[in-house]
């Protein structure tokens, strides 16, 4: 695919929170879902239903073996069955998720002006945003968003972040610290799990040169929620994400099983869930699920999630040890600059992109 993304947004870009704010009674027709796009009582599971929980603390001790073990079964059942599971005791204080939060928080209560010194473009997207992909006339999500890269360093700019509020950059760089620890340590139980080497995994991001980026996700509050999605049902396209859930309100939807599971976010726990390149490099093994963000009539909400990438120009593919005769290799190379260009030209749309790239059997 061939797309040039050298260009500026295809129509005048629209602050969703404004629109939030102008005290709108009705969800403008841009926003406004195909029927069977949009949230449904019928389509959603059970309400006690929820992702796994892992606490991961025991595997960092490096002690017993026993639960080692049984942290390393229930990371394996949850990516091979759901593609999504809550971690807690993973190693970041509680401070500084509560803190990086609502600093983000108080950055998009700041005045729509303020705030327009860091708009993006569809070149890199990095800055201050409100739509994802570039087709003319699309149906847009209700959202705005910062997207800022972490990694690899030469990409990284911090006069590019927010300078307010106070600390804003200095805590999102000690989060993005964490967090790529916690990444590291997460694709080493997964290469375990698959059979391989504990770097295996690692390597195939590219050793000590992964990407890592940030996107902070703000979700105003909406005069018809059951019209439209703060975020449109994808997979996502890179490694690993990270997502640091609002604390108070509820919205990431998980699909499982032919129904959306509403995720109810443990107390400081950090949200996992499986990409298409891992799901690449596992040959399907591995699995990234569907996800999507319905909104809320009442209530706000800010989440931070946190893109844990392969380097952006080595070829991914499927270990050679996980091939057989049985199974082979159900996807060809493509790095991960390439796979990316499709979700940045053409937005969220399901899980499209992965199963079209599945070779011919």
């Amino acid at each position: 695919m061939t797309t040039n993304l050298n260009q500026d947004w295809p129509e005048p870009i629209v602050r969703v929170q404004s629109l939030s704010e102008s005290g709108c009674s009705a969800v403008p027709s841009r926003y406004i879902k195909p029927p069977s796009d949009r949230p449904n009582v019928f389509s959603v599971a059970s309400p006690s239903m929820n992702i796994p929980i892992i606490d991961i603390y025991g595997f960092a001790l490096d002690q017993d073996d026993s639960l080692r073990q049984t942290i390393l079964n229930q990371i394996s059942d949850a990516c091979r069955n759901w593609g999504f599971f809550q971690i807690i005791n993973h190693g970041i204080r509680g401070e500084l998720l509560d803190d990086v939060r609502r600093a983000w928080y108080d950055f998009f209560k700041l005045s729509v002006e303020m705030k327009q010194a860091y708009a993006n473009n569809p070149k890199t997207y990095e800055g201050y945003g409100s739509r994802l992909g570039v087709q003319k006339g699309a149906i847009l999500d209700w959202s705005d968003y910062f997207f800022l890269h972490y990694l690899p360093s030469h990409l990284k700019d911090h006069s590019k972040w927010p300078a307010i509020p106070d600390f804003i950059r200095e805590m999102t760089e000690e989060y993005g610290e964490e967090v790529v620890k916690v990444g590291g340590q997460l694709l080493k139980l997964l290469s375990l799990n698959l059979g391989l080497q504990e770097g295996y995994l690692q390597n195939a991001f590219g050793g000590e040169e992964v990407g890592a980026c940030l996107r902070v996700n703000y979700y105003p509050k909406c005069p018809q929620p059951e019209l439209t999605l703060g975020l449109s049902s994808h997979s996502d396209p890179g490694g690993l994400t990270f997502l640091l859930p609002d604390d108070k309100v509820a919205g990431l939807q998980v699909r499982k099983d032919e129904k959306w599971i509403t995720v109810k976010p443990a107390a400081h726990a950090i949200i996992v869930n499986v990409g298409d390149q891992v799901q690449v490099l596992s040959n399907a093994i591995y699995k990234s699920v569907e996800h999507r963000v319905i909104v809320n009539s009442d209530k706000e909400r800010v989440s931070l999630a946190f893109f844990y990438n392969p380097k952006s120009d080595i070829p991914i593919e499927p270990a050679k040890a996980l091939i057989t005769q049985d199974r082979p290799a159900l996807y060809p190379p493509m790095t991960f600059d390439e796979y990316r260009l499709f979700i940045r030209t053409r937005g969220p749309q399901g899980k499209s992109q992965v199963d079209a790239l599945k070779s011919p059997r």
